[in-house]
This record gives C-alpha cells, structure tokens and sequence, in this order.
C-alpha cells in the first residue's frame, strides 16, 4: 500500500539555511518541491534563493581532483576517516571552504611541479627506448655506412605499405646533395621499414624540410648522440636511462610520503564536498526573503516526527515546520511512496516499469503479489520444473548481486517457484509423467475430478475462466473505490452497473447451460435492466460496449489452461521420445533437452502472460498512474 504523505514548509533564518539543508541531506526524508515557481513576477518580499555557493566548490572539487591524479592511490583507512569526518562536518561552509582552500595550497603547487617532471622524464625514458629499438634495428647497416666528417646521419620510419615513397626520397635527395648522399633500408617489423640516410650537414636545412614534407616519420637522434659508433650510442641510452630511472624514483617517495599524510583527509574532503556540492543544486528551488528562508516539500507520515524531532534538537524553535493542508485535488501531486512487505517490493518493480500509481489510487502491488505468483504456478504446475527454477533464480541472484533490476526479476521467480511445487504436487507432475510413471507421485482427486490436466481439460478450463471472473469483478471493485476517493460517481455507478451486467449474463448463460439451477435466468435478466442504465448514465452509450469488451478480458483468462497445458503436452512428448529410443543415454539426453527447452519456455511465456493479465485484464478495470515516485533528497550510494 501506499504510505500516507504530508506536505510541510520548512521556515528558518536565512544564516542555518546550510546547516539545514545539510541536516536534511543526511536524514533523507523529505521530498523537495520546487517552490520557486510559485513566487510571483514582482514579489518583492519572496524571492529566489541564489546558488552561487555551488561555484567555489566546483572549483576547488576540481583542484583536488588534479592532486589526487598524481598521488598514488594507497586504501581507505575507515577509521581516520572517521574521525577527520566528524571534525569536517560539523565546520560552517566557510570555514570548510578554508580548510580545502588550505589542502590546496599545501599540496596543488608541489604535486603539480612533481608530477610535471616525472611526466617529463618518463616522456624521455619512452623516447630512448624508441631510439634504442630502432638502433638495435639497424645497427647491422653500421659497417655499410660511410664514415665522413661533415655528414651527418637521420633515420626515416615509413610504413612498408607506403614503401614506395622511398624512391622519390631518393631521386630527390640525388638533386638536393648532388649525389653526395648514402641510403640504406632495413626491416623494424612487419609493418615498418626503417631508412638510414647519410648527407652533407650543408644539405641539412635541405633535407629536412624535404622529409618533413613527404608526412614520413623521422627519428632525429638527440645532439649528444649524432656522429658517435651506434654501440656507443646504446651504450649513452643505458646509462641515461639508469639516470632517469633514479630521478623518477625519487620523485614516487616524494609523492607516496605526501599520499601517507594527505590521502585520508583529502578523501574525506572530497567526500564532504561532493555532499555540499549536490546540497547547493538544490538552493535554486529554495524561496527567500531578507532574513528568512523557505523549503517546500512532502514528508512520509512514519518519518513527520523523526524529521521534526532532529530539526527541533539542534535548532531549538529557530526552525520550524509547518504541516500544509492540502484539497484532496491537489494530493494528486503528492508523490508516490511504496510501503510493503518484502516479498510485495519485486512485483513494485513491475509497477514501476509500466507507471506509478497516483496517490490516491489504491496501490496494486499487493495484488500483484498474490495473484501473478499464483498464475505463474498455476500454468507451470510442475514439481521439478518449480525446483529448478527455484534454484536458477537463487543463483543468479547470487553471481548478479549488483544487477539490481535481475535481483528483482529473480525474486520473482523465487516466489513464483513455489506455487509451481504446490499445483505440481496437485497435478502429479515432475518432468510431466515422469514422477507418475515411476510411481513417485500422482494427481490428487478432489469432488470426484482428477487435478490431472491432461483428462480434466474441462473443468481446469472452467476454473481458469472463474478466477477471472473474480479477478475482473476485484478490479471493477477497486475501481469503485478509486472513483469514490476522487468524488468521480459516475465512474463509481458504471463500474457498480458493470458488475450488475456481467453477473447477469454469467447467470443466464449458466441456467440456460444447465449449469446453474433454471430459476436463476430471470434474476439473470433483471440484473442486466438493471445495469444497463447505470452504465449508460455512468459512461454514456458507448459504455455499453464495454461490456463485450469486458466478457472478452474475462475469457483471456482461459490462457491460464492453455499455457499450462501447451507445457504438460511438451514434457510428456519428451517423456515418450526419449522412452522410444534404443540406447538409454541417448533417450536420457533427448529427454533432458527437450525438459531445459520447455523449462526455459516456462520461465518466459508464463510470466509473460500472468504480468499481462495484470495490466491489461486487470489494472484497465481501476488503475490510471501517472503518479511521481517518491525521491527523497539525500545521497544515492554509488557502486557497491
């Protein structure tokens, strides 16, 4: 059912605004209601309040964000960050803003230079190992290079798709150095060639604006290594690289010993602001005049005392809430909050999905969780298909556990699984027959019938059409009383005429079916004169249609027999297969996989079918939604 709502107005003065707001964040009560737009153009006593809080901690969210990418990460220590917490929160927003900005100024600077130079230095580490790759490459061109002063060496990396390139690089560098030039190519990898070309240094400027616009990739050696032997020059890259190794690993202490003494509080800084920050979104929605501020919002009933309670304690009589009368019209604005029993909140989900239902309107999800689990079972009706459901939804939930719409789906299964065991024990069925052949189980015999579905078609059948009856008249009774709650009596009269009409028929059809006693005909035909013009008065002549239309959701429930017999026939069918085959295994195997397929039929089609009987036989009868969900302002928890 749904939980009752009061609309309330928080007034205070305008300084315990923040400490307010942030009581209410924590307590997590209170629906917020934009009450800045019922402030009137040119009210010069209410206005807007401004948000320009949410500005500065952006910013500095921003700035400790930047630090935190260049201190390496170490774990959360709860208990420090407790205590730092208690000591955090209970700061005005100004002096929490000079803490940060304090932080920031102790560490943004250092963390920035330090993290600016490891970048650099690993920028040139990574360099070195490319030259040295590609000096490894070709150090076997060495001895086939020329050993000239005034030449000067370059290495070009070109794609072996574009290899063809290389013989224009060529027959220009031939104008270009007047063949004063030496070019040799070797493999880097499958798909990179790399050139080592030779010129004269007065052709430098020449040569290369000549290869820097051909869009190749040439590898310029650094100046402490040009004209050296290449052994030498890997020799240089070892060494540099030891050298850079070192400083970057002094500058990681300096960074893990700053990590060891800010981390923790940052966290907490971080974890501080953020709530501050989402708290200031809210400002917007707030009123204001020169003193005083106001918040509009509802409040589950359960939670009005605890609320006023902890506004009370720590503000005294300086904050004070105020209860609202609100028309019954406009409750229709309240927001919808669910109040179940645990096993209720999975078939909520199903609401959800389809629309919420309006405050007033009374909340189906009780309803749900007793018929849909009662369809389910009853269309499955089968022992060992109910256990094996049973156990794959349990674990689904278990591998899944942060899938919070499957934890949903599959708590409906595990609900569902055990009306299946019950109407599988009524029926005698585990596997279909299974169970009945081998003398384990057999159908239970009630009034003289057999619960056997395969010989009771009839009866099951009109079972199945009497729980609609009831499931369709329940409907129409709610909607009685929906119509009511919003002093719609027209509704109320057609609905009341409708139950008349089809009470009506069922008894002339059954009397003159000789299924009810013959005397019922009359009463059978006064009902219907008797609804026919409060249905014409409650939904004018076109709802006489209705009544046709109501019958056929009334037959709709016959689907009930038919999916479940659809399932019987199919496990019997791989009963009796997998019993004719020859070799045992095979028949065993051909049985189990024609058992999972109808499993995994069960698993969809009936659920299927029960959630539509809901919605679209049983809701059209009553329910409207289009209600709000209940969003109470606090923080959402993130992850796990």
């Amino acid at each position: 059912m749904l939980q009752k709502m009061r609309k309330v107005q928080i007034i205070g003065p305008k300084k315990e605004l923040q400490s307010v707001v942030d009581i209410l964040y924590h307590t997590g009560t209170v629906h917020l209601e934009d009450l800045s737009k019922t402030i009137l153009p040119g009210d010069t006593i209410l206005r807007k309040m401004d948000i320009e809080k949410g500005g500065d901690i952006a910013n500095i969210l921003v700035k400790i964000g930047g630090i935190f990418l260049a201190l390496p990460k170490i774990r959360d220590d709860a208990g420090k960050q407790a205590k730092i917490l208690e000591e955090l929160r209970i700061k005005s927003h100004n002096d929490l803003i000079a803490r940060a900005n304090q932080v920031i100024e102790e560490l943004e600077s250092t963390t920035k230079d330090l993290a600016s130079t490891k970048n650099d230095l690993e920028f040139t580490l990574n360099a070195l190992d490319r030259y040295e790759k590609i000096i490894k490459k070709i150090q076997p061109l060495e001895n086939q290079l020329p050993i000239l002063e005034g030449f000067e060496v370059t290495v070009i990396l070109i794609q072996r798709e574009f290899k063809d390139v290389l013989e224009i690089i060529r027959n220009t560098l031939v104008e270009i150095t007047r063949n004063q030039f030496e070019l040799i190519s070797a493999d880097v990898d499958e798909a990179t060639i790399a050139t080592v070309v030779v010129f004269n240094k007065k052709y430098s400027e020449q040569v290369h604006s000549f290869i820097f616009s051909q869009n190749v990739n040439e590898v310029r050696l650094p100046s402490e290594y040009l004209g050296k032997p290449f052994h030498e020059v890997l020799h240089l890259i070892t060494e540099k690289r030891t050298k850079l190794g070192e400083e970057i690993g002094v500058i990681d202490n300096k960074l893990v010993k700053l990590s060891a003494e800010w981390y923790q509080e940052l966290a907490v800084l971080k974890k501080v602001l953020d709530d501050r920050n989402e708290e200031a979104g809210v400002f917007g929605k707030f009123g204001q005049t020169e003193y005083t501020f106001f918040i509009l919002g509802w409040i589950p009933k359960k939670y009005l005392g605890s609320t006023k309670e902890v506004l009370k304690n720590t503000f005294g009589n300086r904050v004070i809430v105020n209860e609202l009368d609100v028309s019954p019209d406009n409750m229709d604005e309240a927001p919808t909050f669910y109040d179940n029993p645990a096993f209720v909140k999975p078939f909520e989900f199903l609401m959800q999905m389809v629309s919420p239902p309006k405050y007033r309107e009374v909340d189906p999800s009780p309803l749900f969780a007793i018929f849909f689990p009662f369809f389910f079972g009853l269309m499955v009706g089968d022992i060992a298909y109910g256990i094996i459901i049973l156990v794959f939804a349990l674990i689904m939930k278990k591998k899944y556990k942060m899938e919070i719409w499957l934890q949903h789906l599959m708590n409906i299964l595990i609900i569902s699984s055990i009306p299946t065991i019950f109407f599988g024990i009524l029926f005698g069925e585990f596997f279909g027959n299974f169970g009945e052949e081998m003398g384990w189980i057999h159908p239970v015999n009630f009034l003289g019938i057999t619960w056997n579905r395969i010989e009771a078609l009839v009866p099951l059948l009109i079972l199945a059409i009497a729980i609609g009856v009831f499931h369709v008249f329940l409907g129409l009774a709610i909607g009685i009383i929906n119509s009511l709650a919003k002093k719609s009596r027209k509704h109320a009269i057609e609905k009341a005429g409708m139950i008349a009409a089809i009470t009506g028929l069922l008894l002339i059809i059954g009397a003159s079916a000789k299924m009810f006693p013959e005397i019922l005909l009359q009463p059978g035909v006064v009902l219907i004169i008797i609804a026919l013009p409060l249905i014409i008065y409650g939904g004018g002549f076109f709802g006489v249609f209705e009544i046709m239309s109501t019958v056929g959701n009334i037959l709709s429930y016959a689907r009930i027999m038919a999916i479940g017999m659809a399932s019987v026939i199919l496990a019997l069918v791989a009963n009796k297969l997998g019993g004719m085959m020859d070799v045992a295994l095979v028949g065993f195997l051909i049985a189990a996989l024609l058992h999972i397929v109808n499993i995994g039929l069960a698993m969809f089609s009936p659920f299927l079918h029960s959630f539509r009987l809901h919605v679209v036989e049983f809701n059209s009868k009553f329910y409207e939604g289009g209600g709000k969900m209940y969003k109470p302002f606090k923080r959402e928890e993130k992850g796990g």
